[in-house]
C-alpha cells in the first residue's frame, strides 16, 4: 500500500509513513547494527547504502514536502554538506542573526579563501533581493535564531538569480508543519533533527530535503565521501520522534503563545520576541547578570542548549554571540503544563 502525502493530513503522513508493509512484518524498522551487509543484494556498505530506519525517515520529512530528503550525522553536518559543494571564489549570503554554527562555517571558509561572505538583516527584503542577483549561495534563516526575525521567504525566492545558484532556508525553527520554502521558491531546505524531529534531545542528526533529483544525488554522493552518514540507534530515534512532531509542536505552540503575552506584561523584561508560531520565544532582561539568576533559579525549565524538545530550556545566548542584547534569553517553550512553566518563569523573574 503506497501512501501520498497529498492525500492525508500532515499528522497522518507523519505517522503513518515510512513504515514496513505486509503479513508479519513489524510496525516500526528496527534498528539495524551493522556495517557491511552479505555480497548479492542491493546493499554492501552503511557508508554509502542506507538502512531501512535510515531510508524511512528521509521519506518521512522529504515527504511532507513532496521532496527527497538527505539525512546527516548532525545538523551541522547537513549545512557544511550544502556550502560544499560551493566553487572557489564564489559568494555567500547569510543573515547577521543566525544559528552561531552557520556563521562560523561561512567565516571559516571566508578565511581560507573559499569564498566571500555578507551577513543581511533578515527583514530587509530589498537588500535580500538584491544580492541574490549575483550570489551563488543564499542562505536564509526564518525565524532567525535567536532574535526570531521573520524574512520575506516568497519575495527572496522569486528574486532574480543566476542559473546556478542556490537558495537555501535553515527551517529548523518553523519546520515543514509552519512553513515549506520549497513552495516559496527554495532550492532547498535543512533542518537540525537534533531538534524538533527528533524532540526529545536524545540524538544528533540533520536533513536536508529537495525536489531536485540532481542536487539531491549531488549531496548524497558527498555524503558517502565525507562519511556524514547519520548513526544506526540516532536514525532510529529520529523516526521514532518525528512520529509525535505534530502533537509536540501543537502543544508547546499553545504554551508559547500564552507564555510570549504574559512576558510582555511582566516588570522585569524590556522586549519579547515571538512570530506568532512555533514554540521558540526570546526575551530581554536587564543584563547578562540579571539572565543567569534567571536561568539559575528556575525549577522546571532547563539550563540548558539547545531546542524543540518535550522539555523547556533556556539560555542566554549573548554567551554565545556579542551581536544579541546580553540580557536576551532564548526560550524553547517544551509540552509541559502551561500553568507550572508560568509559575516557574514568574518566580525566577522575581527573584
Amino acid at each position: 500500500m503506497s501512501l501520498d502525502p497529498h492525500d492525508l493530513d500532515p499528522a497522518t503522513w507523519l505517522i503513518a509513513a515510512g513504515r514496513p508493509e505486509g503479513p508479519g512484518e513489524a510496525l516500526n524498522h528496527p534498528v539495524v547494527a551493522t556495517s557491511s551487509f552479505e555480497h548479492g543484494g542491493e546493499r554492501v556498505y552503511s557508508r554509502g547504502e542506507a538502512t531501512e530506519a535510515w531510508e524511512a525517515l528521509e521519506s518521512v520529512v522529504g515527504g511532507l514536502e513532496g521532496a527527497y530528503g538527505i539525512a546527516y550525522a548532525s545538523g551541522m553536518a547537513a549545512v557544511s554538506a550544502v556550502f560544499d559543494q560551493l566553487r572557489v571564489g564564489s559568494a555567500v549570503v547569510i543573515p547577521d542573526d543566525c544559528y552561531h554554527g552557520v556563521s562560523q562555517v561561512a567565516s571559516a571558509g571566508e578565511k581560507l579563501g573559499r569564498w566571500t561572505v555578507i551577513s543581511l538583516p533578515m527583514d530587509d527584503t530589498t537588500r535580500w533581493v538584491e544580492a541574490r542577483a549575483t550570489a551563488d549561495l543564499v542562505w536564509a534563516e526564518s525565524p532567525t535564531n535567536p532574535m526570531l526575525i521573520v524574512g520575506d521567504l516568497e519575495a527572496i525566492g522569486g528574486a532574480t538569480h543566476p542559473d546556478y545558484a542556490r537558495f537555501v532556508v535553515d527551517n529548523t525553527f518553523a519546520t515543514a508543519l509552519r512553513q515549506q520554502p520549497l513552495d516559496l521558491g527554495a532550492d532547498a531546505v535543512m533542518q537540525s533533527s537534533t531538534k524538533f524531529i527528533g524532540g526529545h534531545s536524545d540524538l544528533l542528526g540533520g536533513i536536508v530535503t529537495t525536489r531536485s533529483a540532481a542536487y539531491a544525488d549531488t549531496l548524497r554522493a558527498a555524503r558517502t565521501l565525507a562519511g556524514s552518514v547519520p548513526g544506526t540507534l540516532e536514525t532510529f530515534l529520529a523516526l521514532r520522534g518525528v512520529r509525535t512532531l505534530a502533537m509536540r509542536l501543537a502543544t508547546a505552540e499553545a504554551s508559547a503563545s500564552t507564555i510570549a503575552a504574559r512576558l510582555g506584561e511582566h516588570s522585569a523584561v524590556s522586549n519579547v520576541r515571538y512570530p506568532g508560531f512555533g514554540a521558540m520565544v526570546s526575551f530581554v532582561v536587564t543584563d547578562a547578570a540579571t539572565a543567569d539568576r534567571v536561568c539559575q533559579s528556575l525549577r522546571v525549565i532547563r539550563h540548558a542548549t539547545s531546542l524543540g524538545g518535550v522539555e523547556s530550556l533556556i539560555e542566554r545566548r549573548s554567551r554565545y554571540s556579542d551581536t544579541v542584547p546580553p540580557g536576551l534569553l532564548r526560550l524553547s517553550v517544551g509540552c509541559e503544563g502551561i500553568e507550572d512553566l508560568w509559575a516557574d518563569l514568574a518566580w525566577a523573574l522575581d527573584q
